[in-house]
């Protein structure tokens, strides 16, 4: 898997939690779990490959839906990030959980 994969897999991964993530609460989650580094625009292509069929196949994502939803922060500078509410109703029916 290159690197990026990998990026992929870390970013999407810690936004399992649901909860609302920046750039910079991924770089540093990422650097305190992996050790690695990845700056601000590296980490914005993994949020977009969120988005790309093979992500949405490797997670088992909808493909119906905005997996990823984007909000301003108040401050204005930067928005947060989070996975879709619907993701979990969707895994909920598709695993059986």
């Amino acid at each position: 898997m290159s690197r990026i994969g990998r990026l992929d897999d870390y970013v999407f991964n810690l936004m399992t939690n649901m909860e609302k993530w920046t750039f910079w609460s991924l770089q540093s989650a990422i650097k305190e779990k992996h050790g690695r580094f990845f700056g601000e625009p590296t980490i914005s292509q993994a949020i977009r490959n969120i988005r790309k069929d093979y992500m949405r196949e490797r997670h088992n994502l909808p493909y119906d839906i905005e997996v990823v939803l984007r909000e301003k922060l108040e401050s204005g500078n930067g928005c947060s990030y989070q996975l879709a509410p619907e993701i979990l109703k969707h895994w909920e029916k598709t695993n059986g959980i």
